[in-house]
């Protein structure tokens, strides 16, 4: 047992010294971004594309994130359902406060803060995943066209404040027409720099937003399933209001 211990502790440094080798071939240095004119014309030109216009009419959007996580958010009110194996919060997005449940039953306590502090992560990661485009020109962002390391431009937005992780860049690989292919990350949760995924499988909400459903790396992917969205809840097919307990 003792040399059996002994090989899978050698092998697992075998492993975790190929994946740092294979980290640091792979990184790419954040690009020198000097914000400009040129490069809000190229996220205006980005704005566009996915029509914010539409996108600021989305009141409710509903989807799944990866097969992990469930929501329903009521964006023009500030509300949104996160659902994840057996638990369920009612979430105010600006108070970051709510009611937990777990297995249909409220709980309340320790138990139903931290149901709501995971509600609030898992939402901020998965609705920056399902329209990041939009946020370009969020408060605290400042717009750069850099070249990447194998020579492509890219428009970068970089989050100085305002965000989860202040200091994360994001360089959009855009195609003619301004629609992003794919991005290029700067971020604090993943050591490697310059992983990319593609923004792909575009489809156009009946308020005639355009939402991308798959995000490919070389590392994994990410897919969002059953998007929908709508102007209000009468739109979506609601007649009750899913909200009421912590509508105020």
């Amino acid at each position: 047992m003792k040399k059996f211990f002994k090989w899978f502790f050698i092998g697992l440094a075998g492993l975790l010294l190929i994946l740092t080798i294979l980290g640091i071939m792979a990184h790419e240095s954040r690009p020198v971004a000097s914000p400009s004119a040129d490069a809000d014309t190229l996220a205006q030109k980005m704005m566009v594309a996915v029509n914010k216009p539409a996108w600021d009419t989305t009141n409710i959007i509903s989807w799944d994130f990866a097969g992990r996580q469930q929501y329903l958010w009521d964006k023009g009110r500030n509300y949104v359902k996160v659902m994840w194996g057996d638990n369920e919060v009612l979430l105010h997005t600006k108070s970051v406060t709510g009611k937990s449940y777990a297995k249909g039953k409220e709980v309340t306590g320790e138990k139903a803060d931290k149901l709501v502090s995971q509600a609030w992560k898992h939402f901020c990661n998965d609705s920056f995943w399902l329209n990041a485009v939009v946020k370009a020109f969020d408060p605290g962002t400042s717009r750069s066209i850099v070249q990447t390391k194998d020579g492509r431009e890219a428009m970068m937005v970089s989050y100085e404040s305002g965000s989860v992780t202040p200091g994360d860049s994001y360089g959009w690989i855009l195609d003619e027409n301004g629609l992003p292919k794919s991005w290029k990350m700067w971020v604090e949760i993943i050591p490697v720099g310059g992983l990319e995924f593609t923004w792909e499988d575009w489809i156009t909400l009946d308020t005639g937003a355009k939402i991308a459903t798959l995000h490919k790396s070389k590392i994994f992917d990410l897919k969002l399933e059953d998007v929908k969205g709508a102007a209000n809840l009468a739109a979506y097919g609601l007649t009750d209001d899913p909200f009421t307990a912590i509508a105020k």
